[in-house]
Order: C-alpha cells, then structure tokens, then sequence
C-alpha cells in the first residue's frame, strides 16, 4: 500500500485501512449502544447531537451536552459520563467503574456489543439512599 499525506505528513497507507476498520467497529457500537437505550440508531452518526443523546441515556439534562466545551471541566464530565454509563448498564461496583475509565472505549464497545448487557434506565441524579428506599418499598409491597 502506498503512503497518504496527509497536512504535510506522510501516513502508512496500512494505518488508514486500520484507523478505517477500528472507526467502523466504534460507529456500530455507538449505533447499537444506542439502540439499546431506546433512542434512534442514526442519531450516533450526528455531530453534537450525539452527545445530546448520550445525555439523555444518563439521565441528565440536554444542556450538560455543552460542558464538554468547558476547558478542565470537560476532563472530569468525561469520567463521570463514562461511568455513569456503565452504571446505567447495571454495572455498579468500583472495579466496575475503574475499567470503564482505564478501558473506556472497549468497554462501551463490550457494552454495546454484547447481548449479555442490559440497559437498565438513566443513573444521574440518583443517590444510593434513593435506590435503597425504591428496593425497601418494593421488597414490602
């Protein structure tokens, strides 16, 4: 294969087939992660609106959508997103939460991916008191 320039650089013409095939893997995810929370397939393949998306999958306002342009800000909404996702595929623990961090985006593909997982309902907002009274009362009835 041949070499691409690409703003001045030269790139293997075997790193854009293997940058094309991993970006075809994330896109079917991101569709199918999608999918699964109940929103519209398509809507992973819009700029911006993506993210809009997603928070509505976490539960969170629309709005929260822009904080990713806060410079420092975005760093932590980042980590927090991604575990909140995971928390709202039902996986709860700390060690759930640090894969989802170190391993971010083969653990939404894992998520998206595997039939196995479940998306269980947005997260944001709730507190473990609040998820403890929701089983008591339920555990009662």
């Amino acid at each position: 294969m041949g070499n691409w320039t690409l703003l001045g650089m030269e790139i293997s013409g075997r790193l854009v087939v293997l940058a094309l095939f991993l970006g075809a893997i994330v896109a079917s995810a991101n569709f199918r992660l999608f999918q699964k929370s109940g929103q519209p397939g398509w809507a992973a393949f819009v700029p911006g609106y993506n993210v809009v998306v997603a928070m509505r999958i976490l539960g969170r306002p629309d709005w929260h959508a822009a904080l990713f342009l806060v410079p420092i800000f975005n760093v932590y909404l980042t980590f927090k997103t991604i575990t909140e996702l995971a928390q709202s595929f039902g996986k709860t623990s700390n060690a759930a939460a640090v894969l989802a961090i170190v391993l971010n985006v083969f653990y939404i593909i894992n998520l998206a991916l595997s039939e196995d997982e479940e998306y269980v309902g947005p997260v944001h907002g709730e507190t473990k008191a609040s998820k403890l009274s929701a089983s008591d009362s339920f555990a009662h009835a």
